[in-house]
């Protein structure tokens, strides 16, 4: 495989971020007439669309092709990456559909005759909701691609932390070996059901797990279980709508092992001396 530095990859994806989050902006706050005004307005932001969705491709390929696959926890940056991809993809297709719902200016066929003001403004009123919805809808799917660039490149950080902080030994490979009894429980039930989802907290999104039984569980202890494979989250589908949550071959076979038990701590299981026993020893 060819040599990646890993390093430049998360720092490229934070800078697509802020290009994500740039072009966000322009799209949200664009202005425009409709006709020829509005082509010459949005047309750049599709091509900008275009641009980044090439440049996200092409990290996604590039750590595809790189020894991160063989580091544990690249599956969901890779998924992630993947997911960015199809959000600006999905972006540029809204823009198009903009540019496809802007009533053009051109003159008709021989024999009939031309619009009069009326009908021009009909035209446009009948057309600025349906361009409205779809730049709504673009600024939505850059959206995701802002927050999935920064979560990417955050996960690659983590997942070149140093090789003994992350590679399991082998004693942990066993299903289940490394597992406390909370992240047992957790990982119990999400077997049964799950879901990844996105809330907002004072205005700001924060990622949670719900699960089908209620069974509550923190999203430090699912981000656990997904780091060693244990689970796996459908990135195919936005955090706002829920991601379902998969258990994984390893996590099947974590669960077929016994539930651990809680360690002992140290003072429970030293014998006590007693005092008569000090004045035996005096």
């Amino acid at each position: 495989m060819p040599s990646t530095d890993f390093n430049e990859q998360a720092h490229r994806l934070r800078q697509l971020a802020r290009e994500f989050e740039a072009l966000k902006a322009r799209v949200h706050d664009v202005s425009y007439t409709p006709g020829t005004d509005a082509l010459h307005r949005i047309g750049p932001l599709l091509l900008q669309t275009q641009d980044l969705t090439a440049t996200a491709m092409a990290c996604l390929t590039a750590l595809d092709n790189s020894a991160y696959t063989h580091v544990a926890g690249s599956r969901a940056s890779l998924d992630l990456l993947s997911s960015i991809v199809s959000s600006s993809s999905l972006a540029g297709t809204d823009l198009a559909h903009v540019l496809l719902a802007n009533p053009y200016e051109g003159a008709q066929f021989a024999g009939y005759s031309a619009d009069d003001e009326a009908v021009r403004a009909a035209r446009h009123a009948e057309a600025i909701p349906k361009m409205r919805g779809h730049l709504n809808d673009a600024v939505h799917q850059l959206g995701l691609c802002v927050t999935g660039c920064h979560y990417v490149a955050h996960g690659i950080t983590e997942d070149l932390a140093p090789a003994q902080d992350h590679k399991p030994s082998a004693k942990q490979q066993t299903a289940g070996a490394s597992l406390s009894p909370a992240q047992y429980d957790a990982l119990t039930a999400l077997a049964v059901g799950g879901m990844l989802y996105e809330s907002s907290t004072r205005g700001l999104g924060v990622t949670r797990v719900a699960t089908q039984d209620g069974t509550r569980v923190s999203i430090a202890t699912y981000r656990v279980l997904a780091k060693r494979s244990l689970v796996i989250a459908d990135t195919g589908t936005s955090l706002l709508h829920g991601q379902r949550i998969t258990v994984t071959e390893a996590g099947q076979r974590a669960l077929a092992e016994p539930r651990p038990r809680a360690a002992l701590s140290t003072a429970s299981t030293a014998p006590k001396v007693t005092a008569a026993a000090q004045g035996v020893r005096r």
